[in-house]
C-alpha cells in the first residue's frame, strides 16, 4: 500500500502503524486504511498533498492526539475505566458510586 510520493520516512511510518494495528487484532485491509489515513493526513498538514480537508489542517495531528478521543463518544467511558482511575487518584466512596457519580468525582479532581 505504500504510494510512490511517500518518502522513505513516510513508507516506515505507515509499516509501524499497520503492524501496530494488526497486532492489537484489527483485520490486515482496516490496519492498512488506518496506516495509509494517518500518514496522507500528516502529508495533508504539512502542505504536500494538492487538497486537505479543514481538520487536516485545523486539528492536532494524529500521532499527538493518539487516542485522546477514544471513549469520548456517547457513552463516554466504561464504568471499570471510571472507577479504575478513581482508584488511582484515591477518591473516598468509590466502591458505591454508580457510573455517573465517578464521572463526577473525576470531574471534580
Amino acid at each position: 500500500m505504500p504510494q510512490q510520493q511517500w518518502s522513505k520516512k513516510e513508507e516506515r511510518q505507515y509499516r509501524h502503524i499497520r503492524d501496530q494495528a494488526e497486532e492489537r487484532g484489527t483485520g490486515e485491509d482496516r490496519a492498512q486504511e488506518i496506516a495509509a489515513r494517518t500518514v496522507n493526513k500528516e502529508r495533508a498538514r504539512k502542505g504536500e498533498t494538492k487538497t486537505a480537508s479543514r481538520t487536516s489542517i485545523q486539528d492536532m495531528s494524529p500521532s499527538r492526539r493518539g487516542g485522546q478521543r477514544s471513549h469520548s463518544g456517547p457513552k463516554g467511558r466504561t464504568k471499570e475505566q471510571l472507577y479504575q482511575e478513581a482508584r488511582r487518584k484515591n477518591i473516598d466512596g468509590r466502591s458505591k458510586m454508580n457510573k455517573a457519580e465517578l464521572e463526577r468525582a473525576l470531574k471534580r479532581r
